[in-house]
């Protein structure tokens, strides 16, 4: 899973399907309802049916072993943690999800690694900076990729962008319960367009 993730915290199920299609039709192929949103598993059965199957579903804010096999019967396809839990992280594995934990220092990086997990949420992105993320990779094993989450927006994207960081979560700098359809459609389109501009690509041809 690579390229621009949008994260729908907050999401009222009723409004999933048209949300996420807007998202979907701008380019976006990633999607993550935290389960702190209002019947999270509602919402990620509803965009699962919806969308087509070139569009990847899953759960975020999940800190609980328990938590993944509801993901699973709900139709997620991937896991998203906040923190470095190897107890969730096996758990996820063992389901045959993808499994993205929060890292925040190179040890939690690693402690990650060490129980399987290759794709790593940084977070938060912002407090850590992008110069302490390329310093990580310097060390970090070749087959670990990195994904910033947390004060990315459109226009600080190229300064966190480098070899083994392959995207980028989005929360509210994309999507907020408040916003309309318009907005969120206009934040979609802007988050792509800088995506293209530094890799030359579409979030959806790097799938």
């Amino acid at each position: 899973m690579c390229g621009l993730v949008g994260i729908l915290r907050g999401l009222p199920p009723e409004e999933a399907v048209a949300t996420a299609t807007i998202l979907y039709d701008v380019g976006f192929r990633t999607l993550e309802v935290p389960l702190n949103s209002p019947s999270p598993l509602i919402s990620i059965r509803s965009i699962r049916d919806a969308l087509p199957k070139d569009c990847r579903v899953g759960a975020g804010t999940v800190f609980r072993p328990v938590q993944i096999e509801d993901v699973n019967g709900a139709g997620g396809e991937f896991i998203v943690m906040p923190h470095c839990d190897p107890t969730v992280i096996q758990a996820s594995l063992l389901a045959d999800l993808e499994v993205i934990p929060g890292v925040a220092t190179p040890s939690e990086a690693f402690a990650a690694y060490s129980v399987g997990a290759t794709l790593l949420k940084v977070f938060p992105a912002a407090d850590i900076g992008a110069s302490a993320m390329k310093a990580w990779l310097a060390v970090l094993p070749d087959d670990i990729s990195l994904v910033p989450v947390g004060g990315i927006t459109a226009a600080n994207m190229s300064a966190y962008y480098a070899g083994r960081v392959i995207g980028f979560g989005l929360g509210t700098a994309l999507y907020a319960p408040s916003m309309t359809r318009n907005e969120i459609r206009q934040r979609g389109q802007d988050f792509v367009a800088a995506w293209q501009a530094l890799t030359g690509h579409f979030p959806k041809d790097t799938q």
